[in-house]
């Protein structure tokens, strides 16, 4: 087995919620700090909005494979993602993240078929896994289809569940 290893690097300057910093990966430069909601300044990005970032990430990359493994129809996907933080301000941890994919190009008669990528995709995410596992409840949301870019949104599926572990992948 081979082990892989990715590096990024961090600059922090400032205490606590009055702090900021950037990361730098690769060739790119990412300003962060504590989010606005939780007293920071809401300068760039947030620990809690890479942490779902990477997630969507990986996410969207698994269910486009699952999309070209199973011959259903796509010209791209767009994921949006939430995050849920429990316990603030006593005891802030993430409990939940919810991937909401929207097929465009797809085929309307075939929303079931992209339902079940999708849940095969939060499946085999392993980003998604690894958070998952420390009891993070990682779901699907809505999976909509649109026949092109210009479309209406033609159709939602269900939701793959709720609760913590459900839908874990």
């Amino acid at each position: 087995m081979t082990e892989l290893s990715y590096k990024v690097s961090a600059a922090w300057s400032g205490t606590g919620k009055a702090g900021e910093g950037t990361l730098v990966v690769g060739d790119h430069t990412v300003p962060y700090s504590v989010p606005a909601n939780m007293g920071g300044k809401g300068k760039g990005a947030s620990p809690e909005t890479l942490l779902i970032s990477a997630v969507t990430a990986c996410y969207s990359g698994t269910l486009y494979h699952f999309l070209q493994k199973r011959h259903l129809p796509v010209a791209w996907l767009e994921v949006a993602t939430e995050g849920f933080v429990a316990d603030y301000p006593e005891k802030p941890r993430y409990a939940r993240i919810v991937v909401s994919p929207t097929i465009v190009g797809g085929a309307l008669d075939r929303q079931d078929d992209y339902t079940e990528a999708a849940r095969l995709a939060r499946d085999h995410c392993f980003i998604g896994q690894t958070v998952a596992a420390g009891g993070l409840s990682y779901e699907v949301g809505a999976v909509t289809v649109r026949t092109s870019a210009e479309g209406k949104t033609a159709a939602t599926a269900s939701k793959s569940g709720s609760g913590a572990g459900a839908g874990r992948g």
